[in-house]
C-alpha cells in the first residue's frame, strides 16, 4: 500500500517489478496508475514487466522464477488481520475451573475433531494444503509428525517419469505410494492424507488408482484456489512433445495433429504448443453421482478447496458439500501463494482472505439457522503465524475450525533441510551457533519427537523436524493468546477475542 500526504492510497498493487518475474523498474519515480517508470527511455536496457513481455511474450504471464521456488501475491490489500489486535481478559476461565493452579496456558485445548461418518481427530486446529513439489517429502511427514492432515497437491501425476497409461487411464503410478508412506510411515491416528484431483486427474483414473491400488482412503474436489481460478497453461518444448502430451490425454493447444499444423511443421514453421488443464464444470448432480461412485470403490473422506470466486458460488459450493456430506471445505483466498500461478492472477483477483472468512460465516451462519449441518470449515491464504491464526480463528465466530497453514510450512521444510545439511556438514549457520553444533543441540523441539517416537526420531529427516518444530510453535503461540483471554479450548475463540483498528475493521465485525 503506498499512502501519501493526507492518508490518500495512490495504488493498492504492486509496480511491474516483482519478486518472482525478477522484473524491475529502471527508475525510483513511478506512474501509480500504470506501474510503469515515469520516465520511460529508449536507453533502458529493458528490465521490467514490459520489457519481459516483449521478449517472452506468453511466457510472461507466469512467474519466471518458479522451479525449487515458491510464490505469492505482493499486492498490499486495504484490509487484512493486521487490522485487528487480539483482546486479552484478566478474570474468569472459559473451559476449565477457576482455579489458577489448573487455569495454565499448558491446560488450552488445542486438539478437535471433523467428519460425519469417519471422524479425523486433530492436535492442531490446522491443515497443510495441496502441494506437491520441492520438498514435499518432509512437508508430508512432519504434518504426519504434528497430528494434523495434509492435501496432495493436483496433477501430481505429471511429476512421475514411471506414470503408465493405457487407453487414457493410469494402470501405474509408482510416486503415488511414495507420497502415501512420506506421511503414514509417522502417522499416529491424528490428521489424514487427502490426495488433491482436478478434471484431468479424474478422467485418467487417478482417483481409482489412488483408493484401489495405493491406499488413499480421501480425496478433495479442487474448484480453485487463492493464486488461480482456472488451470495452469504450460509451454512445451516442441512438437513431439506435444504428441506425447495429447497421446497421454492432455489438452494441447494447437492441436498438433491439425492438417495446418502439419503443414506448417513440414514448412519447418511450427507455433509454440501448450497444455492447459480443463476448467471444472461440476454440477449438483453430476458432483453427487461422482462421489457415490468414489464412495462406493472405498473413499472414505471428502473434501472441497474453494477460492474466493463470486458470492453466489461460494454458497452453492457449501450447499453442495452439505447435500453430499463432505468432511472439510477449504477456503483459499487472495494473499496467498503458489507453485505456479499466472502472475497477475496471483495478485488481482480473488475476495482477499479476510474478505472471504466474511463471507463463509455469514452463509454458515444463515445455513446453521435453517437446521443445516455443517463440513469443517478451513480458511487458507497469506497465514504464517499464531497471531494470524488466533485472529481468524475469532474472526471466525465458531464457524472455522482450522486454519491451512501452506507456503509457511514448507519453507520450515526447506530451511529445517537446509539448517540440519549445514550442521553435518561442519558449518552451522551463525543464527544458530549460540545454541550449538549439534543437530540435538540445535533442534530444540526434537526432545519432543523422541517422546513419541523413542530414539528413531533422531535419523528422522532434519526438514520433517523443522515442520513439526515450526508447527510446535504455531501450536504454542496460540495456547498464550487463548490463555490471554481466559478460553482454554479454541472452540470458544469469538469476535469478541479482537479489536478492531481502523473502520474498515469495524465494518468486518457487523
Amino acid at each position: 500500500m503506498r499512502v501519501f500526504i493526507g492518508g490518500i492510497v495512490m495504488s493498492f498493487s504492486p509496480s511491474l517489478s516483482s519478486g518472482f518475474t525478477a522484473a524491475r523498474n529502471r527508475s525510483n519515480f513511478i506512474s501509480p496508475q500504470s506501474g510503469m517508470c515515469s520516465l520511460c527511455t529508449e536507453e533502458c536496457a529493458g528490465t521490467c514487466e514490459i520489457a519481459q513481455a516483449a521478449v517472452l511474450g506468453k511466457l510472461s504471464v507466469y512467474p519466471t522464477t518458479t522451479g525449487s521456488n515458491q510464490i505469492a501475491s505482493e499486492k498490499d490489500y486495504p484490509v487484512d488481520f493486521s487490522h485487528f489486535n487480539i483482546n486479552g481478559r484478566a478474570f474468569g476461565a472459559v473451559g476449565l475451573d477457576l482455579d489458577c493452579g489448573d487455569a495454565e496456558i499448558f491446560k488450552v485445548n488445542l486438539a478437535s475433531e471433523y467428519g460425519y461418518d469417519d471422524k479425523i481427530k486433530l492436535e492442531l486446529p490446522v491443515v497443510l494444503p495441496a502441494l506437491v513439489k520441492m520438498n514435499w517429502a518432509d512437508y508430508f511427514a512432519g504434518a504426519a509428525m504434528s497430528g494434523v492432515t495434509c492435501m496432495v497437491g493436483e496433477d501430481a501425476r505429471n511429476k512421475d517419469s514411471r506414470l503408465e497409461i493405457e487407453k487414457g487411464k493410469i494402470t501405474s503410478f509408482p510416486m503415488l505410494k511414495e507420497i502415501h508412506d512420506s506421511y503414514y510411515k509417522y502417522h499416529r491416528g491424528f490428521g489424514q492424507m487427502v490426495l488433491q484431483c482436478n478434471v484431468d486427474d479424474h478422467l485418467m483414473g487417478v482417483p481409482e488408482i489412488a483408493l484401489d491400488k495405493y491406499g488413499f482412503e480421501a480425496l478433495e474436489f479442487k474448484f480453485g484456489q487463492g493464486a488461480k481460478g482456472t488451470q495452469p497453461v504450460n509451454r512445451l518444448k516442441d512438437y513431439d512433445e506435444a504428441v506425447r502430451k495429447v497421446e497421454s490425454g492432455n489438452l494441447v493447444m494447437p492441436d498438433p495433429f491439425d492438417p495446418e499444423i502439419l503443414a506448417l511443421r513440414e514448412k519447418g514453421c511450427c507455433p509454440n504448443f501448450y497444455t492447459y488443464g480443463r476448467l471444472p464444470m461440476w454440477t449438483e448432480e453430476s458432483m453427487a453421482k461422482r462421489i457415490s461412485e468414489l464412495r462406493a470403490m472405498g473413499m472414505k473422506n471428502v473434501y472441497f478447496k474453494m477460492a474466493g470466486f463470486d458470492l453466489p458460488d461460494i454458497e452453492r459450493v457449501i450447499d453442495m458439500a452439505i447435500e453430499n456430506r463432505v468432511d472439510m471445505i477449504t477456503f483459499d483466498g487472495a494473499g496467498g501463494g503458489s507453485g505456479y500461478s499466472p502472475s497477475k492472477m496471483m495478485n488481482e483477483w480473488s475476495l482477499p482472505t479476510i474478505l472471504l472468512e466474511k463471507a463463509v460465516v455469514d452463509i454458515c451462519s444463515k445455513l446453521e439457522k435453517q437446521g443445516k449441518i455443517l463440513p469443517a470449515m478451513v480458511m487458507a491464504g497469506g497465514f504464517a503465524s499464531e497471531d494470524q491464526l488466533f485472529k481468524s480463528l475469532a474472526f471466525g465466530d465458531g464457524f472455522i475450525s482450522g486454519i491451512g497453514v501452506c507456503r509457511a510450512s514448507m519453507a520450515a521444510a526447506m530451511t529445517g533441510k537446509k539448517v540440519g545439511d549445514d550442521i553435518k556438514a561442519g558449518n552451522t549457520p551463525e543464527l544458530f551457533k549460540k545454541f550449538g553444533n549439534t543437530v540435538n543441540e540445535v533442534f530444540h523441539d526434537l526432545a519432543d519427537l523422541r517422546a513419541i517416537y523413542g530414539k528413531e526420531a533422531d535419523s528422522f529427516s532434519t526438514g520433517a523436524v523443522g515442520v513439526f518444530s515450526y508447527l510446535n510453535k504455531l501450536g504454542c503461540g496460540l495456547r498464550h493468546f487463548a490463555a490471554l483471554n481466559r478460553k482454554f479450548d479454541l472452540k470458544y475463540l469469538d469476535r469478541s477475542d479482537l479489536i478492531p483498528l481502523t473502520y474498515y475493521a469495524s465494518d468486518l465485525m457487523e
